[in-house]
């Protein structure tokens, strides 16, 4: 199958002193994938992501956007995380915004849309979210649901052509996480490429093309979810699923 890669990362590591924290983290990510990335808390999930969006700088190692290769110092950051978008787990909204404000703020800075086009942009992903009632609300408004689907159309706004989730549904209540997973099978649905750090493994199994097991900073196992979740073939994986009641 002749597959495009938009996102190639090679031999990436990141160290916080003398901690390791990403350790030679080598894959593509594929135009369609829906890569769930899991590991325990600490495994480098989060890091992972945020070099790859520029939040942290990777200490050594490549990162390929679409075959060119991209670092800080030779990419438009604000154009680029347009493209590579990023939703977090504490949503990362303006509190002093308005929902309809915060979806399009980055689309007339970055983007130089005008006012009533970004609007119009941003009715669409906030309808698609099933948030366009909320227009006016503050964050402070909201459930947490809501905001992390507020957050979710702010980013599909920008149209981007990868969605980073750093762990999308951590800091919600048990009730409101079904409603942002949903969200995002709607979106895998429609073939938007995504890479996710996630603890939820029924959505990583039922959902993903493909999973990454992280174990403090290594890729210890890479496949289709089946092959993942009903043969992991790592004692280390075979370890953390158990963990997590998915193998008996």
């Amino acid at each position: 199958m002749n597959q495009t890669t938009v996102l190639r990362i090679e031999r990436l590591c990141k160290t916080f002193g003398t901690h390791e924290v990403l350790r030679d983290v080598i894959f593509d990510l594929y135009k369609s994938d829906v890569v769930c990335l899991i590991g325990s808390s600490g495994s480098g999930k989060s890091t992972l992501l945020r070099c790859l969006n520029f939040l942290e700088d990777a200490t050594s190692g490549s990162i390929f956007f679409w075959g060119e290769e991209v670092s800080r110092h030779q990419v438009n950051l604000a154009e680029y995380r347009a493209k590579v978008g990023m939703v977090f787990q504490n949503f990362n909204l303006f509190d002093h915004l308005n929902v309809m404000k915060n979806c399009t703020l980055a689309m007339q800075k970055v983007q130089k849309l005008g006012r009533e086009e970004a609007e119009e942009r941003a009715r669409f992903y906030l309808n698609k979210v099933e948030m366009l009632p909320f227009i006016n609300a503050k964050p402070h408004q909201l459930s947490g649901g809501q905001k992390q689907r507020v957050a979710i159309a702010r980013a599909l706004a920008m149209e981007p052509e990868v969605l980073l989730f750093d762990e999308p549904t951590s800091a919600l209540d048990p009730q409101m996480v079904n409603e942002v997973l949903e969200v995002m099978r709607s979106l895998a649905d429609e073939g938007m490429t995504m890479l996710i750090a996630t603890h939820e493994m029924m959505f990583a199994r039922d959902v993903s093309t493909r999973v990454i097991f992280l174990d403090e900073g290594r890729i210890l196992e890479e496949g289709p979810p089946e092959e993942i979740f009903n043969c992991p073939k790592h004692e280390r994986t075979r370890e953390f699923l158990h963990g997590m009641r998915i193998l008996s």
